[in-house]
């Protein structure tokens, strides 16, 4: 399935985190926080002013992200489970 998001929305996918902590501890399954970067996989065609003027996305497929905790919605797509955020969730772009 295509999917293709609306106005200032983007599709994210989540980068795995370390699977060790930088000491060596290996991170159990159930103490890993979800990641907070990812991978952009489609953006809509960005906001609209109130005089209707196109407002660009500042982010394009294919860039690494850092956003908020809490950001987005959870959905999955052909069987994978991607966010659906505003481009305003968006903190930065990881170069």
């Amino acid at each position: 399935m295509a999917f293709k998001p609306l106005h200032d929305r983007v599709l994210v996918r989540r980068v795995q985190s370390e699977e060790k902590t930088k000491g060596g501890l290996i991170i159990p399954d159930n103490a890993k926080e979800k990641p907070a970067e990812g991978e952009i996989i489609a953006v809509g065609e960005g906001a609209r002013k109130d005089s209707g003027e196109l407002i660009a996305p500042s982010v394009s497929t294919g860039d690494r992200v850092l956003f908020g905790k809490w950001s987005g919605t959870e959905v999955t797509v052909d069987g994978e489970e991607l966010l659906i955020m505003k481009e305003s969730d968006i903190l930065g772009i990881i170069h």
